[in-house]
């Protein structure tokens, strides 16, 4: 109780990504053309699908839902980080602080749930495509966005409990440009070695099971491509590859941040720029580049537009 009766902290002060604040400034430019670019493509890739009668199909129903995350997403950090890169002293307020947590962690959790559910829809298309409609029908597929905004939610605040449950009567330096759950919670007055393992048991767990189980989809679909026929096969190959490249770009940060305990590196800002701001711009990149079906849509968006 003693603990808990101390003065709180009311503001945290982000050391930013460097501390060179003329370094910072030159940032700006990139980091803002990179974040406008990420909204203009995930909304592009939203209108293209939702205006293309022959796009509402379940992969392209959870691309448009990928989307609308990463802006979400990309939204949670990047404008504060922009705000941060112009001020040499860079603050946010307690509550603020735990809001952005909490919806960080939301849209990371729901990221990694639909993209493990976007490896099974693509399993079941290759590997069982006779009982593919049934399986995958709409009903099923809001269902699936349902629980995984569920499993989300809960995740979240999880965390976030754990975070505010701790005391914070002292240090208000986060070495970062944004609240998250291990920076913060080594600010507490106490010791914490039981929450940091919880957390990283929490983390660990939804990201280690969920990649193992896009692993597991991608190997079944890979094995079953040899009964495909050479244009079958290039098709799969097309889609699959576009997935996993961004399972790949998403996961690996995800798993490098959040499985290992209470210890930080040099290269944990470098990789929190890539899982926050470089990431949600390479996914519509990587849709549209190299998927046609998407590319064809957004000609014919463009010739409607033009021809009205």
């Amino acid at each position: 109780m003693g603990a808990l009766n101390q003065t709180r902290v009311t503001e945290f002060v982000f050391l930013g990504l460097t501390d060179n604040w003329a370094l910072e400034i030159l940032f700006f430019i990139p980091f803002t053309v990179t974040y406008v670019l990420t909204l203009l493509g995930n909304v592009l890739i939203v209108v293209t699908i939702v205006f293309t009668p022959h796009l509402h199909t379940p992969m392209y129903f959870f691309l448009s839902n990928l989307s609308f995350i990463d802006i979400c997403h990309s939204s949670v950090t990047v404008p504060k980080m922009l705000e941060g890169l112009l001020l040499e002293r860079k603050t946010i307020s307690f509550d603020n602080c735990i809001a952005q947590l909490f919806f960080l962690h939301l849209f990371a959790c729901a990221e990694i749930f639909l993209l493990t559910i976007m490896a099974y829809d693509r399993y079941a298309a290759i590997c069982i495509p006779l009982h593919y409609p049934k399986v995958m029908n709409l009903k099923v597929c809001v269902q699936l966005v349902f629980a995984l905004w569920l499993g989300a939610t809960v995740h979240s605040l999880v965390q976030t409990f754990l975070t505010i449950r701790l005391p914070y009567c002292g240090p208000n330096i986060i070495d970062s440009y944004f609240c998250d759950v291990p920076p913060v919670i080594k600010l507490a007055c106490t010791d914490t070695y039981l929450t940091g393992i919880l957390i990283v048991s929490n983390s660990g767990t939804i990201s280690l099971t969920c990649f193992l189980a896009l692993v597991a989809s991608y190997t079944a679909i890979l094995f079953s491509l040899r009964k495909q026929s050479a244009e079958g096969r290039r098709k799969a190959l097309s889609t699959c590859s576009s997935h996993f490249m961004v399972v790949a770009l998403f996961f690996g940060p995800c798993i490098f941040l959040y499985t290992r305990p209470d210890s930080s590196f040099s290269i944990d800002k470098v990789v929190s720029v890539f899982y926050t701001v470089v990431t949600p711009l390479l996914n519509p990149l990587i849709y549209t580049l190299r998927n046609e079906e998407v590319k064809n849509a957004m000609k014919h968006l463009r010739q409607r537009r033009i021809c009205s």
